[in-house]
Formats: C-alpha cells, sequence, structure tokens
C-alpha cells in the first residue's frame, strides 16, 4: 500500500504545476474564478492581497500556458510559470540557489534576456527589486546573454514571497505579457493631455491594432481629448462628439471636427467611419445601447474600441452581458481585456461584419 501511495503521489506531483498569476489591484478573485473555469478545481494562495497569487493547477505547465493563453482571459493580465522554489527565509542562499539554477538553463545563451524581479511585503529581501535585478544579473556574468527591457526572447522571472522565492524561466508569449507583472509603462508626454492616452498605446500593443491605417475616426465622449489627441496624432481625420469642451490644444486642429451635442442627438452619414472609439464614464449598459445605435456609421470591417465600466460587485456578469449587447449589433470581438491602465473598467476590441 505504502508504495501505491509512493506511485500516486509521483503521478500527482508530474502533472501539477505552479503558476504566478497577477491582476488590476482588487481584481486577483475575478482572474482566479477565470482559471477555474477553465481548469475545474485548483489550489490558489494570495502573495499580494487582491493583486498577485500562485495557483497549483493538475496538468502540465506546458498544458497549462497553452490553454490560459488559447483562452486569453480577461482579468488575468500576466503570469509566468514556475520552474523552481527556494525557501526563502535566508536572502543570501536564496539567492545563491536561484542563481545556482539559472546558470544551468543553457538554452537562454547568446539570446535577449529580460530579468523581472516583484517582491510581497515581508520578504527576507528587504532591498528594491531593481537592487536585486542587479544582483541576479552580476551573478549570470557567466552567461553570454544581452539582458534588455523590450521585446526579449527570454524572460526570467522571480517572485519574492514572504517565505518562498519563486522562479521561472520563460518565452515572453507564455507570459501573457513581456513587461513585469504586465506592467507596462508610457512615458508621459509634455503637454499630453490625459492619461487616457495611455489606454489606446496599450490596447495598440496588446491587441495589435494598426491605428495608423484607419482615415477616419468617431470618438465618442471624446472631452478633454485624450483619445482624439493619440488618433490625430497616427494621421486620422476625427469627429470628436462630447457636450464638454475640448482642450484648446486641440481647438484649431485641421483633422478634428468637434460636435458639441449629446452622442445621442447626433447624426452620420451612413459607413462614414472606420474606426470607432468611446471611453466614457457613464453607465456600461447606457453607453453600450448608444454605441449600438451610432454603429450604421461604421463601415463593415470597420473596427470599434471601447472601454467598459465595471460599476458592479458582478464584473463578469456585466462583461458577458455588455458583450452580448454588441454581438447582437454585427460586432464580433477579436479581445477583451483588463489592461494595466484600465484600472476599474475593461477594453473591447472588435469589428463589424
Amino acid at each position: 500500500m505504502d508504495e501505491q501511495n509512493a506511485s500516486n503521489k509521483q503521478v500527482n506531483e508530474q502533472y501539477s504545476s505552479k503558476i504566478i498569476c497577477t491582476a488590476n489591484h482588487g481584481f486577483a478573485p475575478y482572474a482566479q474564478e477565470e482559471l477555474r473555469r477553465l481548469f475545474g478545481s485548483l489550489k490558489s494562495t494570495m502573495l499580494i492581497p487582491g493583486e498577485v497569487f500562485v495557483v497549483t493547477l493538475g496538468t502540465t505547465l506546458e498544458n497549462a500556458i497553452e490553454r490560459i493563453t488559447e483562452k486569453s482571459p480577461i482579468f488575468l493580465r500576466h503570469l509566468f510559470p514556475v520552474l523552481m522554489e527556494i525557501p526563502g527565509g535566508d536572502k543570501d542562499f536564496a539567492l545563491q540557489q536561484a542563481v545556482s539554477y539559472l546558470l544551468k538553463r543553457e538554452y537562454i545563451e547568446g539570446t535577449r534576456v529580460s530579468v523581472q524581479i516583484r517582491k510581497a511585503e515581508g520578504s527576507s529581501w528587504t532591498d528594491s527589486p531593481g537592487a536585486l535585478r542587479d544582483q541576479v544579473q552580476e551573478q549570470l556574468s557567466p552567461m553570454e546573454v544581452e539582458y534588455t527591457v523590450t521585446d526579449p526572447e527570454w524572460i526570467i522571472s522571480l517572485f519574492v514571497a514572504k517565505d518562498t522565492w519563486y522562479v521561472g524561466v520563460s518565452r515572453p508569449e507564455s507570459n501573457l505579457s513581456d513587461w513585469n507583472g504586465g506592467a507596462i509603462r508610457f512615458q508621459r508626454e509634455e503637454g499630453q493631455i490625459s492619461r487616457a492616452k495611455f489606454k489606446l498605446l496599450e490596447a495598440e500593443k496588446q491587441f495589435e491594432i494598426p491605428f495608423s491605417s484607419f482615415r477616419h475616426a468617431l470618438d465618442i465622449g471624446a472631452a478633454p481629448g485624450g483619445w482624439s489627441s493619440f488618433l490625430l496624432e497616427r494621421g486620422l481625420q476625427v469627429t470628436a462628439v462630447d457636450p464638454a469642451k475640448m482642450h484648446e490644444s486641440l481647438l484649431d486642429h485641421p483633422n478634428l471636427k468637434i460636435v458639441n451635442k449629446n452622442a445621442a442627438d447626433v447624426k452620420f452619414k451612413e459607413s462614414q467611419f472606420d474606426l470607432l472609439v468611446c471611453d466614457m464614464s457613464w453607465s456600461p449598459k447606457l453607453m453600450a445601447r448608444m454605441v449600438t445605435d451610432l454603429l450604421y456609421s461604421l463601415r463593415s470591417g470597420g473596427t470599434a474600441v471601447v472601454t467598459v465600466k465595471l460599476l458592479t460587485k458582478k464584473p463578469m456578469a456585466l462583461v458577458h452581458e455588455i458583450i452580448d449587447i454588441f454581438e447582437d449589433s454585427r460586432m464580433q470581438i477579436q479581445g477583451a481585456k483588463q489592461l494595466f491602465h484600465n484600472r476599474d473598467e475593461i477594453t473591447l476590441y472588435m469589428i463589424k461584419y
């Protein structure tokens, strides 16, 4: 009987994998629920309250990553597969063990590598994550790799929790994002109207939206003009609809037409636009109905990018309800994601058929 139990344990461990998962702050429970719906039962432990957790799945890492990336969860922003766990009480021992393990990963020799470090409160590493990254890179000097922040071929991930150091080495596509924790950063520009622009920049990267290929855009609820300014920079002609005032820097732009009205009170030509965007701080259902009422002005094959405010304690049900509204209006969902810059909302990327 003891031999049988040992054999069963070995089989279970063979088909068990751990993944460090990250969501926007406060939305980790919904990311956990997405994984539960995808895999059934799972074990999960929170590492940073409401944001980062480690999950144990009853399948191989390869299978787990494949299923997650195919499904593209809405609330799971970032992950990395755990290849090694180290007791974290002694930081010097933990660092030594992590480096020793990484030095044996010969397949990353001669490649572009990003070293991504994060830590939880109460961990044995009391200095900054950046200081630990520098230590890791210095001690990996016997390996010939090119360290980079953007466009790596491999990502070394290290999450320092209170009692455990979690180590991973993976391809960027396996992590859902090549940014540390999925926290993509943009440089704020002089004269930038608002941080709302970062949402479109991130959507452009996340969904690979070719904004520069469009010609005529409709921006619903445009004021003060963060999204309009982004589209103008991409060379589009923009019609901005909002009863509120647009930023003064946009008022004389030759490619911008401002309509100071409520979106419900405007009329356009059929198929006038090839892009429609909306980032309104409004009831999500009312926003969806208002946008769908204007979809006649979006040509077939045109693109729509909208944010959905999660003004409810049941955001998953709300998201599916909004998606149903758009799908019933001849919109095909290409992507639905809570981006890093979304905070308490998600972004929908859709194409009209």
